[in-house]
């Protein structure tokens, strides 16, 4: 019997049991788990203490409902309820949390970006005291004063009008002179020493990492040396990151990781005894799991309909309009670059650069010069955007969103938001988040298209398990960790969902996943040779690929969100 040879299905390996606990994918997934399961844990121990403060709270706000006005232990008791965070009021989660602290912000002294002692602190301190003290005396004041009215509102069983409106406009003082006192207060700095909980955290850090190098086959004595090495670097990065001046302009713990790396890398050489701990996939895939205990259902529908439509119709007109630029216009040699920057560019940056790289199996230089291109894109957008809204008078829900839709880094998206205000923050933060559902489509629909349309060749028929085998895994991940998280939170209800969730879980996974962004990004610069990228940059194809999509996404993000939050769901913008 002949053989027909005209059809070969290809399979480029077979997936088994033992993949999950000896790929990569599937210990970026474990981590991420262990680390937010951690903490659950710690918040479910202490929900008995929530619960008992948050009853006695809501019993005075519900006995004293029944006033006309909402009286001054109405207020305390709601302020006391708002104040409820399980990352503040939980001593084991506190103590967690600042154990994620990143070095503070400093002016000419590095060193004081890890410890400030009194002596350091008191006489900036010294200025804000008359201001804090004044403060304090008002609000002092303004309490007994609302105090006395309301007694007397109260000695007339609350049915004096003119009585009830003394003390609720009193009442309204107080409350306007305790929002003063916060503010004069806000630039106190206690002393600290971050060193010991840096320590930790590394250690932390290195033997979590540590015990999926052993599964992975790596020799662990030379995989922790290689992590501290990183770690170390990061450290350094971070601090560079935060100082003030630099910082302002975007020169961010980002920027400077991966600069930091390729000076190393390209000047005295990435040192052998580092090697093994330059790890970068296996860093961002861990951080992208993190990433999805943010991405929660009832966070996207905040802003409904209109978020929606910016982040998930806009999008993937960009990203397949930037593709076609490339390989047509451009004329672009490698594909895979081409979409590796199209998605970096069109959907959330590093983290949908990493999920495409995986799915289409481009070469690591590949992915470093589009991380690249992202983390200078981003510093420039971050600073430049904020400035244009505000120089032509573009209003706030406008403007975040369009931040939102086109800002890379999410980071960056809230930190250009809250240059234009808390609604703008909001809505940018928002829209980023739904972006950010896109990040496991984009990566299936590539790996699908790889695998039947761009590795296709003389006839050869690629088997159906290929789009498995190229489908990152960690993307199960980022998405089973998204669900069961919008279910708990959507179970807790709105307030224990914040409590818990928000300014619980959140608190550490954000840190965390700044963590295991900045080693990779150390990581990439320690494995980037100028020499090997100096070929992909020939012509500028790249920059220009970059720059022609990034503007289509600018021009097409603000018309949709004009037409969708000002045009067709005013309603909606209204409410934001």
């Amino acid at each position: 019997m002949s053989q027909d040879t005209s059809e070969v299905v290809i399979d480029r390996g077979k997936s088994s049991w033992s993949d999950l606990w000896r790929k990569e994918d599937y210990w970026a997934i474990w981590i991420g788990v262990i680390l937010l399961a951690w903490v659950s844990v710690l918040i479910y121990n202490g929900r008995a203490d929530i619960d008992k403060k948050y009853n006695e709270y809501a019993a005075v706000m519900k006995a004293e409902s029944s006033k006309p006005f909402k009286t001054v232990e109405y207020l305390e008791a709601q302020a006391h309820q708002k104040g409820l965070q399980a990352a503040k009021v939980l001593p084991s989660v506190k103590d967690f949390v600042a154990k994620l602290k990143t070095p503070a912000k400093w002016k000419s002294n590095p060193i004081k970006s890890l410890v400030r002692s009194e002596a350091d602190v008191a006489p900036a301190n010294e200025k804000l005291k008359p201001a804090i003290d004044k403060a304090k005396k008002d609000e002092a004041d303004a309490l007994a004063a609302a105090k006395t009215a309301q007694e007397a509102a109260a000695a007339a069983a609350f049915n004096d009008k003119t009585l009830n409106a003394a003390a609720e406009k009193a009442i309204g003082a107080w409350q306007n002179a305790k929002k003063a006192t916060a503010k004069a207060s806000k630039g106190i700095v206690k002393p600290f020493n971050l060193i010991p909980n840096l320590a930790i955290l590394g250690l932390i850090l290195g033997v979590l990492t540590t015990i999926g190098a052993i599964f992975m086959g790596f020799n662990p004595a030379k995989f922790f040396l290689g992590f501290v090495g990183v770690y170390i670097l990061c450290l350094v990065a971070n601090i560079l990151g935060k100082q003030a001046d630099m910082s302002l302009y975007g020169l961010n713990a980002e920027i400077w990781s991966i600069v930091i790396g390729m000076l190393i890398a390209n000047t005295i050489g990435t040192p052998k005894w580092l090697k093994e701990g330059v790890q970068v996939e296996y860093y961002i895939k861990t951080g992208l799991v993190l990433l999805g205990a943010e991405v929660l259902f009832h966070k996207l529908m905040a802003i409904g309909i209109p978020g929606i439509f910016v982040a998930w119709v806009v999008t993937p007109i960009v990203l397949i309009s930037t593709y076609i630029f490339g390989q047509k216009v451009l004329k672009m040699p490698s594909r895979t670059l081409n979409i590796v920057i199209s998605a970096d560019m069109s959907v959330c940056g590093t983290s949908a650069a990493i999920a495409t790289a995986a799915a289409c199996r481009a070469k690591k230089e590949e992915l470093t010069v589009s991380v690249g291109l992202s983390l200078c894109f981003t510093a420039i957008m971050m600073v430049v955007m904020p400035a244009v809204i505000k120089a032509v008078g573009m209003p706030e829900i406008l403007g975040g969103a369009w931040i939102g839709g086109t800002i890379d880094a999410t980071g960056a998206v809230a930190a250009a938001g809250a240059f234009i205000g808390p609604k703008a923050m909001q809505v940018a933060a928002t829209v980023k988040m739904i972006q950010n559902v896109l990040i496991g489509v984009t990566a299936f629909c590539v790996a699908m298209y790889w695998s039947t349309k761009i590795d296709v060749q003389n006839g050869e028929r690629v088997g159906a398990m290929e789009i498995w085998h190229r489908f990152p895994k960690f993307v199960i991940g980022f998405l089973a960790v998204s669900i069961i998280f919008s279910l708990v939170a959507s179970s807790l209800g709105p307030d224990y969902g914040k409590i818990c969730i928000d300014k619980g879980v959140l608190s550490a996974s954000k840190a965390l996943r700044g963590w295991f962004f900045a080693l990779a990004f150390v990581s990439i610069g320690l494995g980037t040779n100028f020499r090997e990228l100096a070929k992909y940059f020939k012509g500028g194809k790249p920059i220009i690929l970059y720059v022609c999509g990034q503007s289509l996404n600018l021009a097409l993000t603000l018309l949709m969100a004009w037409i969708m939050f000002y045009k067709v769901f005013p309603e909606i913008t209204a409410k934001i």
